[in-house]
């Protein structure tokens, strides 16, 4: 049985289709905006930019709308132009767009009875997980075993050594 082992050639192009691959899994989500979306003003661009980074898509949920390629995002993306160019202020817009789906959709949501949860949530999983990595500890230091005897310890040594 002969064992093939690839040439260095092969390693190389091996490695760099993964890169590619890789590279174009990371590709930046600005692609996801259609050119079709934007403005010609580049005021007014950078406004619905401003707008749409504060506000989370809700399909892919750590993404703002512009860095999302869902089609939900594409949606809130023309809504946000939508209402920049009804002549609305940024915070009409962001109020307008929460009034529509819950304070979920920003992605600094604000600090509130109802999103109180969101802002504790860390906190109380990371105090649990202290609390739990305590307890495990304590109860791994009370059931130590003992040392063992003279006796014990020749058995052990006996049995080690097969005699």
């Amino acid at each position: 049985m002969t064992i093939h082992t690839p040439s260095l050639h092969h390693t190389v192009r091996a490695l760099l289709a993964a890169m590619l691959f890789a590279g174009t899994m990371m590709a930046p989500a600005a692609m996801a905006l259609d050119a079709a979306e934007m403005f010609d003003d580049p005021a007014q661009e950078a406004r619905a930019r401003h707008i749409g980074r504060q506000l989370r898509c809700l399909v892919c949920q750590n993404e703002s709308i512009f860095d999302s390629n869902a089609g939900l995002a594409r949606d809130l993306r023309v809504l946000v132009r939508e209402q920049i160019d009804a002549g609305q202020n940024d915070d009409a817009i962001i109020d307008y767009v929460v009034a529509r789906y819950g304070d979920y959709v920003l992605l600094e949501p604000p600090m509130k009875g109802g999103t109180l949860a969101l802002w504790a949530a860390p906190l109380l999983f990371l105090s649990l997980g202290g609390v739990a990595l305590l307890v495990y500890h304590r109860s791994r230091a009370r059931t130590r075993p003992e040392a063992l005897t003279d006796a014990e310890r020749a058995e052990a040594q006996r049995l080690l050594t097969g005699e």
